[in-house]
């Protein structure tokens, strides 16, 4: 009866682990299946997450890459009209200097005046016992030489009043725009509260706003009437941000230290140059105190000089020789900043 019951049980261990290995060996395809099917899913999973940031990466360097196109773009778009203007800042029609100087003449007014002037040196230098060959010269010196000089005299003071006071005015617009305010509500108070000549331009770029014109294209305007590049920095600028964005007031605060960076250096290369000019002046200001001064000690000998005609051309030569030795004397002293 025992050898019976462990035959019966030694017989079901083995049916039991019959039946396992044979469920075993059906089931461990599909096993396996699942498992590859995981892994397969897995592997796809991490092929989507490595397309997605390749393609994340690639829309990124391409937006990059438009964005820096769109500057390089807008850069030469600007430069080159800069380079248009650049004629009229350097030599401008005349009429356009009388506007930069800040004069309210039209320019028939200013032919008038001109003439008026001329005919008044020719007389002054009539009544002042000079020959009458040097009439013609005082009467084109007169109409032609000193208007034209009071006019850039006016401009070029004009020009440095402007950025006397420009860094100024920028710092106000980029405290203006941290606290919130729009750039046009800055630009209204310099245009109202700041000093001339800069409260005239700014002013400008209001009534052109008024007009419909956008803030950028008004300041870029800003040196048809402000010949300085100073001016076209600040029209740079404001192009630049409504085209490509950026922080506006960090473009700005960077633009006026920029601006009192180079007044610096402007001072900086003066003082180096002050040796340079006094020698110039000393140079230039000696044949006349020696004339002078044997005048005084000598007088027959030196008269001949105005009172023949050989003296007279001895003095034009000289003349002339001085002129350009002081004009080359004084395009070495002046440095462009």
């Amino acid at each position: 009866m025992f050898g019976l019951d462990a035959s019966m049980l030694v017989f079901v261990v083995l049916a039991g682990l019959s039946a396992g290995l044979v469920a075993y060996a059906f089931l461990f395809k599909r096993m396996e299946s699942e498992s590859n099917t995981e892994r397969r899913l897995s592997t796809v999973r991490q092929t989507e997450m490595d397309r997605s940031l390749v393609k994340a990466s690639r829309d990124r360097t391409a937006e990059v890459a438009k964005r820096r196109k769109s500057v390089q773009d807008t850069l030469k778009e600007l430069d080159d009209k800069q380079k248009a203007k650049d004629r009229n800042i350097k030599k401008p029609p005349l009429k356009v200097q009388i506007k930069q100087a800040g004069m309210l003449v039209t320019i028939e007014r200013f032919y008038v005046y001109s003439v008026v002037c001329g005919i008044v040196t020719t007389l002054l230098v009539y009544i002042a016992g000079a020959p009458l060959i040097l009439l013609p010269g005082a009467l084109l010196a007169g109409t032609v030489g000193l208007p034209r000089w009071f006019v850039a005299f006016r401009r070029s003071r004009r020009v440095k009043q402007f950025l006397e006071e420009f860094p100024n005015a920028l710092d106000i617009i980029v405290r203006a725009v941290k606290s919130g305010l729009p750039l046009n509500d800055g630009i209204r108070l310099i245009a109202s509260e700041s000093p001339e000549p800069v409260r005239g331009e700014f002013r400008r770029i209001v009534e052109a706003q008024q007009l419909g014109i956008a803030i950028p294209d008004a300041a870029l305007r800003m040196t048809e009437t402000m010949p300085c590049p100073e001016a076209g920095f600040f029209g740079i600028v404001i192009q630049i941000q409504s085209q490509a964005g950026g922080n506006l007031s960090e473009a700005l605060g960077n633009l006026s230290r920029v601006l009192r960076d180079r007044k610096k250096m402007k001072a900086k290369v003066q003082a180096l140059s002050m040796e340079a000019k006094a020698s110039a002046a000393i140079i230039g200001a000696l044949p006349i105190i020696v004339a002078f001064l044997v005048y005084l000690s000598s007088p027959n000998y030196i008269m001949p000089l105005f009172t023949t005609n050989t003296g007279n051309l001895i003095l034009g030569i000289s003349g002339i020789w001085m002129s350009i030795g002081i004009f080359v004397m004084r395009k070495m002293m002046n440095f462009e900043v």
